[in-house]
C-alpha cells in the first residue's frame, strides 16, 4: 500500500502545482483549507516551497535551483535584491539580523520569511534573470552538484554541457518528476572530488581507461550514496565505465529504473541507497544493461586516491574547499569566500554581486561548503579586489574554524530540527577563534552541526561533527548536541563514530576547545585532525572529549527553543499574519 504522500502526488504533482500556487498567492494564506495544508504544502515543496514550522505560519521559505552552483552574471543582484525586499521577519535574528539569504550545501540558494501573497512576483523577478525554483524540493531530482568551477579551472573531463543536458532533458522531464524520495545527482570532472560523488543517489567521478593503446575519458559510476536517520551509506560502485557522451544517458537510465521500481510503501526505507540495498550493485547494473542502448563497459582507473575536497589531506594536497585564490585554465583567477554557515545579508549579497561585476565577469559560483566563488578575476584587479572591506568581513583566509564549518537551518525555520544551529555555531566559531590556537600548518578544521538526524549539515562527514538533541541539565530540559569524529570523504569515505552524546550546548566549546588543542599536542608532525582521529583509539577520543563550561561564550539559545515559536523570541507567535505582516485575527 502506498504512502498518503503517494496519493496526494498521484493526483497532483510537478509542473501542474505551480497554477496551484499562483492561485492560493492570489486568493491569500487563509484560502488554504485548514485542513488540506499538510497536503498542498507537501505539494508545494516540488516548486522549492516549503513552509516553515509551527507557530510561523503563513511564512515560507523558497529555495532556488542552479546547476552546479552557477549563478550567471547579475542573478545573485536579483537574488540578493528580493532577499532585501521580501525576506524580512517579525523578529530579528541576534547575529544576523533581518533580510538575509543562505547559501546549501547542495550549491544553491534559500530565502526565508516569505509570503505567499508575493510568491509570484518574486518567481517573475527571478525568471527574468533566469532563476528556477523548479525541482528544489520534494521527492525528485533535487540540484545537481558539480565541481564549482567547471568549466573554468582545470578537468580532466569536460562537464558543463554534460550538466546542462541532465538539468534541461532530465530534471525538466516532467514525466520524472513523482520519485519515491528526493534524489541527488552529482557529476564532476575534476581530480579533487569536489562534487562528492560518495554521497549522492548516482555520482559521476572521473576515470580513464586505455582501449586499443588509447587513453579515453570517462566516468566510472557510483549509485546509493547519501545521508540521514544515522543510516548513511557510501555510494557502492557499479563496475561501469561511461564515455562523456553516453553520461546523461545513463544518469536518466538510473533515474527511471527508481523510479518506476522504488519502494514507495515505507518512505523511511524508499531512498536510492536502500533500493540499492535491496537489489544489490550487480542487480542494478544488470537491469542498467537492459535499459542502455550502448554496450557497457568495465570500470576504469578513478582519480580517487588524489581527491582532496573534504578528505582530511594536508592543505599542501591541493583544494580542500576552494576557499581562497586560485588560477583558472584561461590564466585568471577566482577568488573563493568565507561565509560562516552560508548565511549572506541581503546588503552583502548586493555588495558581493557588485565586485564581481566590477572585477571579473559578474559570475558567480557556489560550493558544497555554503561558499560563494568570485569568476574570471584578472591578475590586475586582483590585488584592488582583496583589499575590499567586504572580504574583511569573508575572508579568502579565515581562521581554519570558520573555513571548515557548515551549518544546517535548525529550529530556527524546520520543523524536524530539535536545536538552533545557526546563530550558535556563528558564536562558536567566534569563540574558538579568539580562544583555541592551531598549528601553522593545519588550514581547517571540519565542523558539521546538523539540528537533526536528517543530517542536513552533512555532520556524518566531518571532523567534528554535531547532531542537535535535547537532554536535562540541572532540572531542566536543554539543546544539546551528539558529537562524533573523524568523517570524510575522498578515497575511501568515512563517517563519524560517535564519542558523545547529549552534550549541553553550553558546554560544546569546552569540549571543542579540549580535543582539539589535544590534537595539537599529540599530533604526529603534519598530521591532519582526521589522520589524527584515525589513528588514535576510540576510549582515548571519549576522554579528551570533555565536555565543559568556559567563559566568555554566551549561548543564544540554551532552553529548549524548539518549544518556542521562534528560538530567539519569548513572546507569543504573531503568526500566522496576512500579506502586509499583520496579525489575521482568525489564525490556527
Amino acid at each position: 500500500m502506498s504512502s498518503e504522500k503517494e496519493e496526494w502526488k498521484a493526483k497532483l504533482y510537478g509542473n501542474e502545482v505551480r497554477e496551484k500556487v499562483l492561485e492560493f498567492a492570489r486568493r491569500g494564506w487563509d484560502s488554504i483549507p485548514e485542513d488540506e495544508r499538510e497536503k498542498w504544502f507537501s505539494r508545494f515543496k516540488f516548486w522549492g516551497l516549503f513552509h516553515h514550522r509551527d507557530g510561523q505560519e503563513s511564512y515560507f521559505m523558497l529555495r532556488l535551483a542552479n546547476c552546479g552552483g552557477v549563478l550567471e552574471p547579475g542573478q545573485l543582484r536579483a537574488i540578493g535584491e528580493i532577499a532585501r525586499d521580501y525576506a524580512t521577519g517579525p523578529v530579528e535574528n541576534p547575529e544576523f539580523g533581518d533580510a538575509w539569504l543562505d547559501l546549501t550545501t547542495r550549491q544553491s540558494v534559500q530565502l526565508h520569511w516569505l509570503k505567499l501573497e508575493d510568491v509570484p512576483e518574486i518567481w517573475e523577478r527571478l525568471e527574468a534573470v533566469g532563476v528556477s525554483s523548479r525541482s528544489a524540493g520534494g521527492d525528485t531530482m533535487r540540484n545537481i552538484s558539480a565541481c564549482p568551477v567547471a568549466g573554468k579551472a582545470d578537468e580532466y573531463v569536460e562537464t558543463r554541457t554534460i550538466l546542462d543536458d541532465i538539468q534541461a532533458d532530465i530534471r525538466g522531464d516532467d514525466d520524472l518528476a513523482n520519485m519515491p524520495r528526493k534524489f541527488n545527482i552529482s557529476v564532476s570532472g575534476c581530480r579533487q572530488g569536489c562534487a562528492q560523488d560518495a554521497i549522492n543517489d548516482i555520482g559521476l567521478e572521473p576515470a580513464r581507461k586505455f582501449i586499443d593503446g588509447t587513453e579515453v575519458r570517462g566516468f566510472n559510476v557510483r549509485v546509493g550514496g547519501g545521508l540521514g536517520s544515522r543510516e548513511p551509506r557510501r555510494a557502492r560502485p557499479l563496475d561501469l565505465f561511461v564515455r562523456p557522451e553516453h553520461a546523461a544517458e545513463t544518469v536518466r537510465a538510473f533515474v527511471t529504473y527508481y523510479l518506476e521500481e522504488g519502494p514507495r510503501e515505507n518512505r523511511s526505507k524508499s531512498r536510492s541507497r536502500f533500493f540499492v540495498d535491496e537489489l544489490g550493485t550487480d542487480g542494478i547494473r544488470d537491469a542498467l544493461d537492459d535499459r542502455l542502448a550502448f554496450e557497457l563497459e568495465r570500470a576504469g582507473t578513478d582519480f580517487r586516491g588524489g581527491y582532496t575536497y573534504n578528505a582530511g589531506r594536508p592543505t599542501e594536497r591541493g583544494s580542500h574547499d576552494h576557499v581562497g585564490v586560485y588560477d583558472q585554465a584561461d590564466g585568471k583567477n577566482y577568488v573563493g569566500l568565507a561565509v560562516p554557515v552560508g548565511r549572506l545579508p541581503a546588503e552583502e549579497a548586493i555588495e558581493l554581486a557588485t565586485l564581481a561585476d566590477e572585477y571579473g565577469s559578474g559570475e558567480v559560483r557556489l560550493t558544497r561548503r555554503q561558499n560563494p566563488l568570485l569568476m574570471d578575476v584578472s591578475d590586475g584587479d586582483l590585488a584592488a579586489l582583496l583589499a575590499e572591506p567586504l572580504l574583511e568581513t569573508h575572508r579568502p583566509e579565515p581562521n581554519p574554524f570558520v573555513q571548515g564549518t557548515m551549518g544546517c537551518t535548525g529550529t530556527e525555520f524546520c520543523s524536524l530540527a530539535l536545536t538552533e544551529t545557526k546563530a550558535r555555531t556563528v558564536r562558536l566559531l567566534r569563540w574558538l577563534g579568539e580562544n583555541v590556537d592551531l598549528p601553522d600548518d593545519v588550514g581547517r578544521i571540519k565542523i558539521h552541526y546538523s539540528g537533526c538526524t536528517a543530517d542536513c549539515g552533512q555532520a556524518m562527514t566531518a571532523d567534528i561533527g554535531l547532531q542537535g538533541m535535547r537532554a536535562r541539565k540541572d532540572g531542566e530540559m536543554v539543546e544539546a548536541v551528539d558529537v562524533g569524529l573523524g568523517g570524510g570523504m575522498g578515497e575511501n569515505p568515512s563517517f563519524i563514530e560517535w564519542v558523545r552524546q547529549r552534550v549541553p550546548a553550553d558546554e560544546l566549546p569546552g569540549l571543542v576547545r579540549n580535543l582539539v588543542e589535544a590534537f595539537a599536542a599529540l599530533r604526529e608532525e603534519g598530521q591532519t585532525f582526521r589522520q589524527w582521529v584515525d589513528a588514535t583509539g576510540q576510549e582515548t577520543l571519549v576522554e579528551l572529549a570533555e565536555p565543559e563550561e568556559v567563559s566568555g561564550y554566551d549561548d543564544p539559545c540554551l532552553g529548549d527553543a524548539k518549544q518556542s515559536w521562534y528560538p530567539f523570541d519569548d513572546g507569543s507567535s504573531p503568526a500566522p499574519t496576512a500579506a502586509d505582516g499583520t496579525p489575521l485575527e482568525t489564525g490556527d
